[in-house]
């Protein structure tokens, strides 16, 4: 695996294979990678020649400074866990290769990004863009692909490409989950024992949502309710937000039909937990 930190050296790697007429598929991440990223990276084998993936804690999402400072980063494991799985090339910039000094630049999708995550953490979006831009504009891939389990991150990508007609795929990563049904993520390390015993309640509430919908359920309310009854019993868990939505434009639905999906966030033991489910 070749390893660039800047944008001069990607490129010139890129160009080599591009040459070649070799098809380009891109992982972003932010990192601290654990199966749900590395399912990623090999769905891409299936559509491309040569995997890229970055990994670039990017400042201007974190509406909080003190969650950027206190990110986990494991670049040393991160770079034996991509090497293990085949991954062609990894991009792993500075903040100032990214950011040079003068950068004034923001890309904002405007209405994907107000509700939800956008509503509780101003800034973030426009900077999830912003810097998906860039490194699209330095990868160059033909087909790139983010989880599930970012849905309203997922979505606003798709929404981007679409607007500034950008000649990439974009596929769409299945959410990973643990074998006891939670969501992984990086966070997930930062629960105790016993609160990420209390974390299942998420992921219970989900499939008894899933489970009513199948059965014949469409009202949103209940289904939200049910979701809502599994976290509640868990004592100091707080929810967010917990909403059935369109997957197309993530507004809130009072009755399912077509494609919607249940969107989750909810804090245990100070913990920020996402996740979600498609109704079907």
């Amino acid at each position: 695996m070749k390893t660039c930190t800047t944008i001069a050296e990607l490129r010139a790697e890129i160009t080599a294979f591009k040459r070649v007429g070799k098809r380009v598929g891109f992982v972003p991440t932010m990192g601290a990678l654990h199966e749900g990223h590395l399912s990623l990276a090999r769905t891409l084998t299936e559509h491309s020649d040569v995997r890229v993936c970055s990994i670039f804690v990017n400042p201007t999402q974190f509406n909080d400074p003190k969650d950027y400072q206190a990110y986990i980063i494991t670049l040393d494991n991160d770079k034996a866990l991509l090497e293990r799985e085949g991954v062609d090339i990894l991009f792993a910039p500075s903040v100032a290769e990214v950011y040079p000094p003068g950068f004034q630049t923001s890309i904002n999708v405007s209405e994907v990004s107000k509700p939800w995550e956008g509503a509780l953490r101003p800034g973030h979006f426009a900077g999830v863009a912003t810097v998906v831009t860039i490194l699209f504009n330095a990868v160059t891939p033909d087909v790139a692909i983010f989880g599930e389990k970012d849905f309203q991150q997922l979505r606003l990508i798709e929404q981007m490409v679409r607007d500034l007609k950008m000649e990439i795929e974009i596929l769409r990563g299945a959410l990973v989950r643990d074998d006891d049904g939670l969501a992984l993520s990086s966070r997930n390390a930062r629960l105790s024992v016993e609160g990420r015993r209390d974390a299942l309640s998420i992921s219970r509430g989900l499939s008894a949502a899933q489970s009513a919908l199948r059965e014949g359920e469409r009202n949103a309310d209940t289904l939200e309710a049910l979701v809502a009854r599994e976290i509640e019993k868990v004592q100091g868990a707080t929810i967010e937000y917990l909403a059935v939505v369109d997957e197309e434009t993530l507004d809130k639905v009072a009755t399912v039909v077509g494609k919607c999906r249940i969107l989750v966030v909810v804090r245990i033991e100070g913990v920020r937990l996402l996740d979600n489910i498609a109704l079907r």
